[in-house]
């Protein structure tokens, strides 16, 4: 601001400043106009340095976008997945599981010391599995089933 102001001021130069041959490089307006644009500059160096880091205008916009991709995307998938292990790590007998195999069984014994759960995958015959806790993909629950039943029968 302070430029533009000096600089109403210092370019009106009388006639009588050509007649006496001052060239116009080295002319007071030109030299008062270039001290108010460095006044401007020294005062306010963020705004017009042109060589000055051009990430500066861009790194708020890339930590919003972070800020805004983790509680858009990254906390919601850890929610549920804290829960889905919350319910593996509560298994109870009877409970319907699938495995990371996709094979569905009903829970007959939790072994939590040594980390091991047997399934019932055959009503009939009563063929068991033994496996690691961590196979358990998911616990299947009643609105699991209903909605499978319903969506089977269309």
């Amino acid at each position: 601001m302070f430029a533009r102001e000096c600089a109403g001021l210092c370019l009106h130069r009388p006639e009588s400043s050509r007649s006496i041959g001052v060239s116009p490089v080295f002319h007071p307006s030109y030299l008062c106009l270039m001290l108010a644009q460095a006044a401007d500059k020294a005062a306010n160096p963020a705004a017009n340095d042109p060589n000055g880091n051009p990430f500066t205008g861009l790194l708020p916009m890339l930590v919003i976008t972070g800020v805004l991709f983790y509680f858009i995307m990254v906390r919601p998938q850890k929610k549920r997945e804290q829960a889905i292990r919350d319910k593996i790590n509560n298994i109870k007998e009877n409970e319907r599981v699938v495995t990371i195999g996709g094979i569905h069984g009903v829970v007959t014994n939790v072994q939590r010391d040594i980390g091991r759960v047997t399934i019932r995958v055959d009503e009939s015959t009563g063929a068991k599995l033994r496996l690691n806790i961590t196979a358990i993909a998911r616990v299947v629950s009643e609105e699991d089933e209903k909605a499978a039943a319903s969506g089977g029968s269309k």
